[in-house]
């Protein structure tokens, strides 16, 4: 069988499955996939590959091979030497990790949609949208005390 061939067969499989799942979803009334399943069938067939190069910088097409190269990349990637335990490893630098929220970006407590479900807090959005400019200003100095307590127990300035 010539690979034109396979690609061909390859193809008209993957079409057919999807569109009996184009039927399955518009008899069972399922919207979303729907539309889903609708899109990818507009795509067409799209076979995947999986070329890496390895160190030497030669293309590696079997999958295995290419999965050994992503283990060799990230074990290099993601090695730390002299650090027996990362957990106890403290980042020291000489600015604040989170930058302090402006009040601009606090006032995005006006866009909150009211009816919503309460968040860890059990503070419905509603309540806060009441309290207008004056609790988004209390919350601005509510979250940059939390920030900048946080920096001077971890030794940041």
């Amino acid at each position: 069988m010539k690979l034109v061939d396979i690609s061909g067969t390859k193809r008209r499989s993957v079409n057919d499955t999807k569109i009996r799942e184009l039927e399955t979803n518009s008899k069972n009334k399922n919207v979303r996939d729907l539309c889903s399943s609708i899109s990818d069938f507009k795509k067409g067939y799209q076979p995947r590959t999986s070329i890496v190069k390895n160190e030497n910088w030669v293309l590696v097409t079997d999958s295995l091979s290419s999965l050994d190269r992503w283990r060799n990349h990230f074990s290099q990637l993601l090695s730390l030497d002299g650090i027996n335990d990362v957990r106890q490893t403290e980042i020291q630098t000489k600015e604040s990790l989170v930058p302090e929220p402006s009040t601009f970006e606090v006032m995005a407590i006006e866009e909150l949609k009211r009816h919503k479900s309460q968040g860890i807090d059990q503070i419905p959005a509603g309540l806060i949208k009441v309290g207008g400019r004056t609790i988004c200003s209390e919350i601005h100095e509510l979250i940059l005390f939390v920030i900048r307590r946080n920096c001077q127990s971890s030794g940041n300035s």
